[in-house]
């Protein structure tokens, strides 16, 4: 499938400098305020010899020499200077020397802000996430940059230092300076939303200048309500309302002969409410859970809501609008498309993928029971006409490339990835069902198995180096 892009509203940078890539060797001839460098090296970075200078990474800054190093390719410095960085030596790392900062920097140095960290499970310490974290230590590194990973808990009062875990042959705990970038992967609002990690948020930031992407969980009113007065983007939205009493609720079952209430802070398909009107006049409501679908029938509407208002005093539901998707052997299927910011600073289409749903289930989710698909194999079973069929992928990496460049517009967050929840009705429009910050690393895994490290974690890496420079 060939990437789909669109400029954000930020202008990208001028094209950059191809990068200079260093491995870093210790060396015991040198003292911790010394490096040396190849003369080649020195030529094109334009790096002074005869004056001091600022060595950085991350929030690390420590003042310098520069010494020939001759005809190295290496960077050379002192084992005491990797141990106060927590550089790992005989690594490649990308090096940029700022002449009006008189400063030579090293990185990108990438923090990924997980929820739980488990060093008593080596092969799975960051839970169903770990083989992507691996993924992207391999990506890392085979672009000059350097990736840790650190849970809330790990966050001190001193926001420059912090005690991460980090990959040198297995998975150690490192003290390492605040990152460069921090992409927050947190899986929960409660965690992101402690005093703790909104303090060293906005410490890190205001302090070090650190760039932070995917800062925010978003509410599934609030991404509709955003892009609703979007006149580009009103044909991919569903009629949805933040189901505020009996007469929001009243007014859609009017409207259509299936609606859905969706919890507004749900994941992964958990607690939502399938309403259908049926032919002999009751109402039928279908409700997700752990142990499967549980199904109860109401008289009228108004009993229905009776037996709903505990749930919505506790939990906000949105209520949108019942679709006439296609289906794959009487099974749901949607799409999840996966976008990202590239090295080029602009939204692309990393990769999307057809689900469809668990036999007992309505939703598509992987949790659920959901299957992935390539896209063109479930529309080829989809019983869509052919005609439609053959643009339907190009159209779907549109409509995620819009909402995606919309949502930026509408709300003030840095978003650097985006899950982006695709429908096909059976006339073939494209229907947006939701946008997730924190994509599911398992959903998204890459359906060729052959694949070592899949593409996302390749994007990721090369956005931090194009926010960063390096």
């Amino acid at each position: 499938m060939p990437n789909a892009k669109i400029r954000t509203r930020t202008k990208p940078k001028s094209k950059p400098k191809p990068r200079i890539t260093v491995q870093l060797i210790p060396s015991s001839g040198l003292t911790d305020h010394d490096i040396k460098l190849g003369d080649r090296l020195i030529r094109q970075l334009r790096i002074p010899t005869d004056t001091p200078i600022q060595l950085a990474f991350g929030s690390f800054k420590q003042e310098i020499s520069v010494a020939s190093g001759g005809k190295s390719n290496a960077l050379l410095l002192h084992s005491s200077l990797c141990s106060k960085t927590g550089l790992i030596a005989r690594t490649h790392m990308n090096i940029k020397y700022s002449p009006s900062e008189r400063t030579l920097r090293l990185g990108p140095l990438i923090g990924v802000m997980v929820s739980r960290y488990h060093p008593d499970e080596p092969d799975k310490p960051f839970g169903s996430i770990s083989a992507f974290c691996l993924e992207m230590i391999n990506a890392s590194r085979k672009q000059g940059a350097y990736v840790y990973f650190f849970t809330p808990d790990m966050i001190d009062s001193n926001p420059s230092r912090l005690d991460a875990i980090a990959y040198d042959g297995g998975w150690k705990k490192i003290n390492l300076p605040a990152p460069d970038v921090i992409n927050n992967r947190l899986s929960t609002r409660k965690l992101e939303n402690s005093p703790s990690v909104q303090h060293f948020m906005k410490e890190v930031k205001s302090r070090f200048g650190t760039h932070i992407f995917n800062e925010k969980f978003l509410d599934k009113s609030d991404v509709f309500e955003a892009l609703g007065p979007d006149v580009k983007l009103q044909k991919y939205l569903p009629e949805s309302y933040l189901l505020s009493g009996y007469p929001t609720l009243k007014k859609m079952c009017a409207a259509y002969s299936t609606v859905f209430l969706k919890p507004v802070r749900g994941s992964l398909g958990k607690g939502i409410i399938r309403i259908s009107h049926q032919e002999n006049g009751t109402y039928q409501t279908m409700t997700t859970s752990l142990e499967g679908i549980r199904k109860n029938t109401y008289s009228s509407l108004p009993k229905l809501f009776s037996s709903l208002s505990s749930k919505i005093k506790k939990t906000r539901y949105q209520i949108q609008q019942g679709l006439n998707l296609i289906r794959i052997n009487r099974r749901n299927v949607d799409f999840r498309a996966l976008v990202h910011k590239d090295k080029n600073g602009s939204w692309a289409v990393t990769s999307v993928v057809a689900r469809i749903a668990g036999g007992n289930h309505y939703v598509s989710n992987l949790a659920r029971g959901g299957t992935l698909s390539p896209v063109k194999d479930a529309l080829a079973m989809s019983g869509i006409p052919t005609s439609a069929k053959q643009a339907l992928p190009a159209k779907m990496n549109k409509a995620a490339l819009e909402i995606a460049h919309g949502l930026e517009t509408a709300i003030p967050y840095h978003f650097g990835e985006l899950g982006i929840d695709l429908a096909i009705d059976t006339n073939g429009r494209i229907w947006l069902l939701e946008v997730n910050s924190k994509p599911s690393k398992s959903e998204n895994a890459p359906l060729n198995a052959a694949s070592k490290i899949r593409p996302s974690a390749v994007r990721l890496i090369q956005y931090c180096q194009y926010l960063t420079g390096l």
